[in-house]
């Protein structure tokens, strides 16, 4: 999950790139999904990929107008699977 502040509190020049130049997504990169908060403040976007490298490629084409927060998650399904085996949730203590 990519949480995403628009820098200045302005999502005009975000919108406006993505518009010109599309996500300028790395081959390997993945969108999934975004949800905006109503004020435009933020923007949440889930991503999927297998190698790191890529979404901090992602990253710096967009650094200059966004700060970003990334949160590695896993689904549900996946997280139930984990618990009900017994096992320690990766990155967990």
């Amino acid at each position: 999950m990519v949480v995403e502040r628009f820098r200045g509190g302005d999502a005009r020049p975000v919108y406006e790139r993505a518009r010109d130049r599309g996500r300028l997504l790395p081959d390997g990169l993945r969108y999934v999904d975004s949800w905006v908060e109503a004020n435009l403040g933020r923007c949440f976007q889930l991503m999927e990929c297998d190698d790191l490298t890529l979404l901090t490629e992602w990253i710096a084409q967009w650094t200059d107008l966004v700060e970003f927060e990334v949160i590695p998650v896993v689904t549900s399904s996946q997280a139930s699977a984990v618990v009900n085996a017994g096992q320690p949730m990766p990155g967990s203590a």
